[in-house]
């Protein structure tokens, strides 16, 4: 049942989560040209777009938690995962998930920023 209310309830099918610095004409430039209906790329909308789809998919890359804006996504993500269930879709670009997963090297960040995150 919370499964069809989920889907009923999401405006858009993806939402992309990337450092265009690492990625943007490369991986995630070919990506984004694919998905039809690419929104906006204003703060408040982005966020809205984040708790409107249906799954979010987060491309980890060597810089993407160096960038204050990937990490209010990812914690926006992760908040929408834990409260509504949305399903999280993680891509590592020319990154190890063991680093992402232990927080070490430039994610060491991560730990702060998720903290934040309501229980």
């Amino acid at each position: 049942m919370a499964s069809s209310s989920i889907a009923t309830k999401g405006r858009y099918d993806v939402f992309l989560s990337f450092r265009g610095e690492d990625t943007g004409d490369n991986f995630t430039s070919h990506l984004f040209a694919a998905l039809p209906n690419r929104g906006d790329e204003i703060s408040l909308a982005l966020l809205n777009a984040i708790e409107a789809s249906k799954i979010s998919i987060v491309i980890f890359s060597k810089n993407y938690a160096s960038s204050k804006w990937c990490l209010d996504e990812l914690v926006k993500i992760l908040e929408c995962k834990n409260c509504n269930g949305q399903m999280v879709v993680p891509v590592f670009y020319h990154v190890h998930p063991s680093d992402v997963r232990n927080q070490t090297g430039s994610f060491a960040k991560l730990e702060k920023k998720l903290k934040m995150l309501p229980e």
